[in-house]
């Protein structure tokens, strides 16, 4: 690399043309780019000030007087078209005339070459009293350097500011955030505009400096990894920028991009913006954990002493349980102490679904350990990791931090490799607010707020995540993103059913707000196509959701009442179509032999038996090592009688179990007699549960079967016990995480001949069951059998009701059930 030293040869003296002319072929130098260019460029300027400057300070006599570089030109970062941010530093031995004479001396050749000079003249302490008063100047004195004159005066203004800076850092870093806020709310984030401004922006110049000065206070620093990467990646473009148009501007306008991108070398615009992105990220990324350490640190600091005296100057961090292995510590979610991410491959997932539902930051460190040690998941993906991946999704904005945090360390290509191609990929389209990646993310989270207006949840979340994938491969994006679909979701584990569900619906994800807005909705030819397509009822629905929430997702523009209107308009009447052929409900399988002995035996002791048996799955990369169980089948057996589904489900919500799946259905006893001989005996209620510990071990089988007793002989006060875990429950930081949607309950239209079915699509919680067993005995219907499934963090139960007679519901009574029910949810 040529050196940065300019030899003193390229201008034959100290004026205006020799430094103008050296100036220019040193910004023609083709070997000359990026540091090389711009140190280069401070060292030239360097020279001739202080050539100016010693010969203006004889001229006029003065002593104890400095020439002083600040701001970007203090860093000796000089792009083409840089301001000139100096400061005419003296003791104030000499008189008002002599140092105005002496910096009319100096500013003068400046502005005769037309270069913009940002400039002032004051004393030491005058410096330091504007800059107590003014927070930017402060900041630019931070870069102060030492161009020409007293050393001295340079070096005690310089060892005074940093002091000053460090000992009001706690009055100065919350005003500094400010003021990056207030800049970020006003220029956007540069991570996503398509005309993005390289400084002012969020993620731009502006907040690598803004991080420079964190550090100096030595309140807090950012991590450095990439940092100045990106930071000298955006001077490049910048440098570039100022060469192409010849201005001193920072706003990369869309014309000049394919230019910029041509000096850079690189292949174009869009490559050109991807860089310029990902910069971005890296620098954002770093302000959001600098920032929030700032705040924990002066949190602490305000707090601590107090703590301290109380607990005899000896206190220890408090860590609250959010999962297995994952635990809250001062505001953010770090790993527990007992964690093994060399060993648990879900780790990472379990983490982040835990830190969105909690509305919390994952902490650096953490996400760091998982990204140098976590195992790699099994492919297929255990169910566990699928419905941690799903629960992340669904927690609504507070997806997105956890998300950037995950992607920073690289965590999310090495879950879904497919990522990489989508990764800071601009979208040229105005009507697009964001990039690619980023969209996808938006999409889920506006997904998020649909799920209980869909049966599936989790299809529709991860289709939302999956829906422009093609947008990183050439040809259609909905015909490359089908294929990469069905490939990603069979990495993540879904069955193959629900593979070809979410293939269809990133195959058809623009299919209705097309055909809504772009063909006649009276042709039945239209609508027998879109049915035709979309195949069931059930992916009709799911696909509606998913325009939605995608066209939100999109920007403002992608979506109004009348898009909306006409989306909905002939979503009714491809729903009527595809009526016609609705499949038949589907039979229960019969029972197995571990469940009819569990039927004997309820019925022959006249109470409630059960079992518990792990369903281990082993690690396909290794099969030498331990299984990890996913969950616990948890079996009961009980006579029929009222209350069951609320005491069952509230003796495991006291013990902390959540409940992933369950079916309840009636087992037949052919033969089987009351105990008196006087007739049938009573029916046996089976329960077949998948559960798992909220976190720590499972409870005893015996320990259940008891409570459950207690429960059903009504010794055992669950209301109470649940409301006081609830109360608790309102400390915890997991309770404080995303706003959910609110409960809906619907009566499924047609969904038995037998029986009413009643959906439920709920927040997953602990009691949740318990409560819905509660109304639905209040409403004095008999539960015929329940089919409950928790997808991520949502529940979606469907309970076959009849009346006391045996008969369904009456229309109206149903409906009368299900708005008692969605009402007691609420």
């Amino acid at each position: 690399m040529t050196s940065v030293e300019v030899p003193a040869e390229p201008y034959e003296d100290s004026g205006p043309s020799g430094y103008a002319a050296a100036r220019l072929r040193l910004l023609q130098e083709e070997s000359r780019s990026g540091p090389s260019r711009r140190s280069g460029l401070a060292k030239l300027t360097d020279d001739w000030l202080e050539a100016l400057f010693t010969t203006a300070a004889l001229a006029s006599g003065v002593r104890g007087a400095a020439l002083v570089a600040v701001g970007g030109y203090g860093r000796g970062e000089l792009s083409p078209r840089s301001d000139l941010d100096l400061l005419l530093l003296h003791d104030g031995g000499a008189d008002a005339g002599a140092i105005a004479a002496l910096a009319d001396r100096v500013w003068y050749p400046v502005w005769d070459l037309g270069m913009a000079l940002d400039h002032s003249v004051r004393t030491p302490a005058e410096a330091r009293r504007t800059a107590g008063e003014d927070l930017k100047v402060h900041l630019g004195l931070l870069d102060a350097r030492h161009i020409a004159g007293d050393l001295r005066v340079t070096a005690g203004l310089r060892t005074a500011v940093l002091a000053d800076w460090r000992n009001l850092a706690p009055k100065r870093l919350p005003e500094l955030h400010e003021l990056c806020q207030e800049r970020a709310a006003r220029q956007g984030e540069l991570q996503y505009l398509l005309e993005p401004d390289l400084k002012e922006a969020r993620g731009g110049l502006r907040d690598a400096t803004a991080l420079r000065a964190v550090a100096a206070s030595w309140l807090a620093d950012a991590p450095r990894e990439g940092l100045d990467a990106a930071r000298r990646r955006l001077l490049d473009v910048r440098d570039a920028l100022h060469l192409t148009t010849g201005r001193a501007t920072d706003r990369l306008a869309l014309q000049e991009q394919d230019q910029v991108a041509a000096a850079l070398g690189l292949l174009d615009a869009d490559t050109l913006l991807r860089e310029v992105y990902e910069a971005a990220r890296t620098i954002a990324y770093a302000g959001d954990v600098t920032w929030r350490e700032v705040g924990r640190v002066l949190r602490a600091r305000s707090v601590r002493p107090r703590l301290r005296a109380m607990l005899g100057g000896k206190t220890a961090p408090e860590r609250t349980p959010l999962a297995e292995g994952v635990v809250e510590q001062d505001g953010e979610v770090v790993l527990a102490r007992t964690a093994r991410p060399e060993r648990d491959a879900v780790l990472p997932l379990r983490a982040a679904a835990a830190a969105a539902q909690s509305g919390l930051p994952v902490s650096l460190h953490a996400v760091r350990r998982l990204a140098a040690v976590a195992r790699p998941l099994p492919v297929p993906w255990p169910a566990e990791a699928r419905e941690e991946l799903v629960t992340l999704l669904g927690a609504g904005e507070a997806t997105i931090p956890v998300w950037e945090a995950l992607e920073a360390e690289g965590l999310i290509t090495r879950l879904l490799p497919d990522w990489e191609r989508v990764r800071c990929r601009p979208q040229r389209n105005p009507v697009h607010t964001w990039t690619v990646d980023r969209h996808l993310v938006e999409t889920a989270v506006r997904a998020s707020a649909f799920t209980r207006r869909v049966h599936r949840p989790d299809l529709l979340l991860t289709a939302a995540l999956l829906h422009d994938f093609g947008k990183g491969w050439p040809g259609d994006h909905s015909v490359a993103g089908e294929i990469i679909a069905r490939d990603v979701a069979t990495r993540i584990g879904f069955e193959r059913a629900d593979v070809g569900v979410i293939a269809t619906l990133v195959r058809h994800h623009l299919l209705l707000v097309e055909t809504a807005t772009r063909r006649d909705l009276d042709d039945p030819a239209t609508v027998r196509a879109v049915a035709d397509a979309v195949g069931s009822t059930g992916t009709l629905e799911l696909l509606h959701a998913l325009t939605e929430a995608d066209a939100l997702a999109t920007g403002p523009a992608a979506w109004s009442a009348w898009r909306a209107s006409l989306v909905a308009d002939l979503v009714r009447r491809v729903a009527a179509v595809l009526a016609g052929a609705e499949p038949a409900a589907p039979q229960p399988a019969a029972p197995s032999a571990e469940q009819e002995r569990l039927a004997i035996e309820a019925f022959r002791t006249g109470g409630p038996v059960l079992s518990l048996r792990a369903q281990p799955e082993a690690h396909e990369e290794d099969p030498g090592d331990e299984p990890e169980p996913l969950g616990v089948e948890l079996l009961i057996a009980v006579p029929d009688q009222p209350g069951v589904l609320p005491a069952v489900a509230g003796v495991l919500a006291m013990h902390r179990l959540t409940v992933r799946t369950a079916e309840l259905r009636a087992a037949e006893l052919p033969g089987a007699v009351a105990a008196d001989g006087s007739g049938p005996g009573p029916g046996v209620l089976l329960l077949d549960w998948r559960v798992a510990a909220e976190y720590g071990a499972l409870p005893q089988a015996a320990r259940l079967r008891a409570d459950l007793v207690r429960a059903l002989d009504g010794s055992l006060d669950i209301p109470s016990r649940l409301a006081e875990r609830e109360r608790a429950y309102e400390k915890n930081p997991r309770r404080r995480g995303a706003q959910a949607p609110p409960p809906r309950v619907t009566v499924a239209p047609a969904g038995s001949r037998l029986a009413t079915v009643i959906e439920v699509r709920a927040q997953d919680a602990p009691g949740l069951l318990h409560r819905i067993g509660h109304a639905l005995e209040a409403a004095k219907v008999r539960v015929r059998s329940a089919h409950v499934s928790t997808l991520g963090a949502n529940a979606v139960d469907a309970f076959y009701v009849t009346g006391p007679d045996g008969a369904p519901l009456p229309e109206g009574e149903a409906a009368e059930v299900a708005r008692a029910l969605e009402g007691a949810l609420r």
